[in-house]
């Protein structure tokens, strides 16, 4: 084998900075190697990041190169959106080669379509298939892991997670992002074939709950319909740590009900409008995938996930914070969770699985040493 790591679409907004990110903190022994379509673009990236690095040419629609990469390394990982139009061919390629695959993917569709169609293949071959390693979903997943710890064992658990967060969109975000809004019916379909799919354990119940606008730890809490929650749901199901009767709720949080009134609104036009080819096509063009924010814009940026734990008589408010969510710490996750699959002893498992599932406490680890809080605000009984 070639190749430790295979970083593909390293030549986007988020790739380059991901790339950035592993020339910088990569252990020297790491073989590893970049990978798109644009050999200019590739050869430039290899020339700012001042450090010999292979270079892979391969596009996302060519089944037969995109095998060839991932039989030459032991994970790879795509920063290629939006994934429900780009990523599965390379999901197919390292399910069958028995090579990891990492992601930074948001879309419920893209998660649920590879889990139905190569779950089993990648368990087969020993393949780790770990989608959402950037701001979705690790803040959550490892943050709500983090937070079970803090809180007796084998009792049943609610904890919600308060998402606040300051920072600016790329291209490529805003694309997946109205893909997604576009897909109604798809994304559904996909979610009934998962659920028919996926086995489920038969003596415990780990859930997404469903909840309204409400005050908690001193915000409006409006729910926030991402892919967070189902991620974190997952793991739980997959861990009895989580106990027999586990149920998380996801929200963003906001100071003024006003706020949160227009934060609803303006989501809920935004969907409207996804669904309206001329509207949709008119935002598209706004952003290209590759356009970002600067890096001072992205200096100011922040984000903190609150989570507030019960069961068991005890009360437990954690907290997991850090800078620019979606682009420098979004590399960071991404490059540490490259690093930790890479290298790390970890848990045997295969197929589709989470961040807390594959690489838990050791990857949790990693990020607090590279800068990305995890902490006990408060621990009462009640």
């Amino acid at each position: 084998m070639t190749y430790d790591v295979v970083l593909f679409g390293a030549t986007g907004f988020t790739g380059a900075l991901t790339a950035a990110y592993l020339a910088e903190h990569a252990p020297p022994s790491l073989r590893w190697a970049v990978a798109g379509r644009n050999k200019a673009k590739l050869e430039a990236l290899r020339a700012r990041l001042g450090r010999e690095v292979d270079l892979l040419h391969a596009d996302a629609s060519e089944p037969a190169a995109l095998a060839d990469i991932a039989s030459s390394t032991r994970l790879v990982v795509s920063t290629v959106g939006p994934y429900v139009t780009y990523g599965d061919p390379l999901v197919l390629a390292c399910a069958e080669a028995g090579t990891d695959y990492a992601d930074l993917t948001g879309e419920p569709e893209f998660v649920n379509t590879t889990y139905v169609r190569y779950h089993d293949r990648a368990v087969a071959s020993g393949a780790r298939l770990v989608h959402a390693c950037g701001f979705e979903s690790i803040p959550y997943d490892l943050g709500v892991q983090y937070t079970v710890e803090q809180l007796p064992d084998d009792v049943p658990l609610r904890i919600a997670g308060l998402v606040r967060a300051g920072g600016t969109l790329s291209g490529g975000t805003i694309h997946s992002a109205l893909t997604a809004f576009s897909r109604g019916r798809q994304n559904l379909q996909a979610a009934r074939d998962r659920r028919r799919a996926e086995p489920r354990p038969r003596d415990r119940s780990a859930r997404a709950g469903t909840d309204r606008i409400r005050r908690l730890e001193g915000f409006w809490a409006v729910p926030l319909p991402t892919i967070d929650p189902q991620i974190v749901a997952r793991s739980a199901r997959a861990l009895p740590s989580y106990g027999p009767d586990f149920v998380y709720t996801h929200y963003m949080a906001v100071k003024r009900l006003p706020v949160a009134i227009g934060g609803v609104a303006g989501v809920g036009a935004l969907v409207a409008a996804a669904q309206v080819p001329p509207l949709r096509n008119a935002l598209l063009r706004r952003l290209e995938p590759g356009d970002g924010p600067s890096p001072s814009r992205r200096e100011k940026s922040w984000f903190t996930v609150r989570f507030v734990g019960t069961g068991g008589g005890r009360r437990v408010v954690t907290e997991v914070s850090g800078g620019d969510p979606g682009y420098g710490e979004t590399a960071k996750m991404l490059g540490e969770s490259a690093l930790c699959l890479a290298l790390d002893d970890l848990p045997q498992v295969a197929g589709q699985t989470t961040t807390a599932v594959a690489m838990g406490n050791k990857l949790r680890d990693r990020l607090v040493a590279a800068g990305i809080g995890f902490r006990v605000l408060s621990d009462e009984a009640y």
